[in-house]
């Protein structure tokens, strides 16, 4: 019955149009429902998505993973865990991504297929989730521009004048104008090439300088730094941690904007996330591991040694790139309020300058003051990878695979699928205990606004 009524309720609300999906058999051009949305849907081929997807897992957050998840967790554990995460989660991706179109209606948002299968509570909590795990992500965005602008800065001037939060809030700044003039994930584009460009310069600068680092230096500490029990927690939280490397949380959200067929080309989107997308972040974590060992930092860039000039470029590269992968982050929430107050028609506008101007500008300034508030979070990724992170990537994928295709599968598959709901959820509780007690620690010595 809730399920139903959830069902009656997106009806009155929602004004569906018509896309195509294909019969794999015999090519059969079959009627899908769309929801009603303000942003474009089925316009973008599955090369633009694969590029969407690998700017996120090569965003400049791919300069912290040395730091973040090979010092905790050491060579064994570091290399162990990030190649299982890049196989486990192209799995999981492409679980979530053949059933996009369950039902005969394409869920071209997570809580929209979330509701469908299971009903009104779920399409809330699993917005919520998605939303809090999203908004993190932005906040890490804008820290990680700052702290790139602050590099940037400190390479020709000495002096403690400018704070952290002064070049958080000029990142967030930037961001609020990107926001403004680009009004839909789709709209991205040529700013998709650009970002590509940035994310090369900045990985090949830190891969480069890393390598000469090494080559050149004494033997490394590599053993893993705290006590016995410092390290099981913060094992659990680096596992955590891992979970960001690879996965979005939003899926349908990028899957909407594919061109039939839908499934087809989501594939081929992923297995170009997964291959070729994936050979710089497991590139930059590995050599930074390997020339600074356990002093590795958080921002691989400030270990780096090498001519001013190119460790400039790296640094204003990485703030660029922050700033456009922001916004495909951002994107399933301004879908959302472009959707609710109906904005429509040429981008260009007064009243939808206006809007974006307003809405997102007051949604940006908002992550800006957390930024600056929180400007480490290491903790906090891991409390939202415990929350959020992990069930929207591997336990909802599963579960939802195993009722949508329950009548194709053989017992034996149906077990797999279970096993991997039950094992992810033990992680989950894990991560969410070893996050707490991070935070707890973390707490004895953090300062508001911080100049870390």
């Amino acid at each position: 019955m809730g399920e139903d009524k959830y069902r009656d309720e997106v009806a009155i609300i929602s004004i569906p149009s018509r896309s195509q999906r294909y019969n794999d058999d015999h090519m059969v051009a079959l009627e899908v429902e769309v929801p009603e949305t303000l942003h474009q849907v089925g316009t973008d081929s599955w090369f633009q998505v694969g590029v969407v997807l690998s700017t996120g897992i090569n965003s400049a957050y791919a300069l912290g993973y040395a730091g973040t998840i090979m010092v905790p967790l050491g060579w064994t554990g570091g290399v162990i865990g990030l190649v299982l995460s890049t196989v486990i989660s192209l799995y999981a991706s492409t679980l979530i991504a053949k059933i996009h179109e369950y039902g005969g209606k394409r869920h071209i948002r997570y809580r929209d297929l979330a509701g469908f299968m299971y009903g009104r509570t779920a399409y809330v909590i699993v917005w919520a989730s998605q939303y809090a795990n999203l908004f993190l992500i932005n906040i890490g965005f804008i820290i990680l521009g700052g702290q790139a602008l602050k590099a940037f800065y400190h390479l020709f001037r000495d002096d403690d004048h400018m704070k952290l939060a002064y070049f958080i809030a000029i990142a967030g700044l930037a961001c609020v104008l990107f926001a403004i003039a680009v009004p839909t994930l789709s709209s991205l584009r040529i700013w998709l090439v650009i970002s590509s460009v940035f994310s090369l310069i900045y990985l090949t600068i830190a891969f480069a300088l890393a390598l000469k680092d090494g080559i050149n230096a004494p033997p490394r500490d590599y053993s893993i730094p705290g006590s016995k029990i410092n390290r099981v927690f913060t094992t659990a939280g680096a596992a955590a941690n891992i979970v960001f490397v690879f996965n979005t949380g939003m899926i349908p959200e990028i899957q909407a904007t594919v061109r039939a067929p839908v499934v087809d080309n989501m594939l081929k989107a992923l297995y170009f996330q997964f291959t070729l997308g994936a050979v710089p972040v497991h590139a930059v974590t590995y050599v930074g591991y390997w020339a600074y060992g356990s002093s590795s930092s958080s921002y691989l860039l400030n270990n780096v040694s090498g001519p001013v000039w190119v460790k400039a470029l790296a640094n204003i590269s990485a703030f660029l790139q922050a700033i456009i992968a922001l916004h495909i982050f951002a994107s399933p929430t301004y879908e959302f309020l472009d959707t609710k107050y109906g904005i429509k028609g040429s981008a260009v506008a007064v009243r939808n300058l206006a809007f974006r101007t307003l809405v997102r500008g007051g949604y940006l300034v908002a992550t800006t003051f957390l930024s600056a508030l929180l400007p480490f979070l290491g903790d906090f990724m891991s409390l939202t990878g415990a929350i959020s992170s992990i069930p929207l990537t591997f336990i909802l994928p599963n579960h939802m695979y195993l009722i949508a295709m329950k009548k194709q599968l053989s017992s034996l598959q149906r077990s797999w699928h279970l096993l991997n709901v039950v094992l992810f959820s033990v992680i989950s509780a894990a991560a969410l205990v070893a996050a707490f007690r991070l935070i707890a620690v973390d707490s004895k010595t953090y300062n508001a606004f911080a100049d870390l």
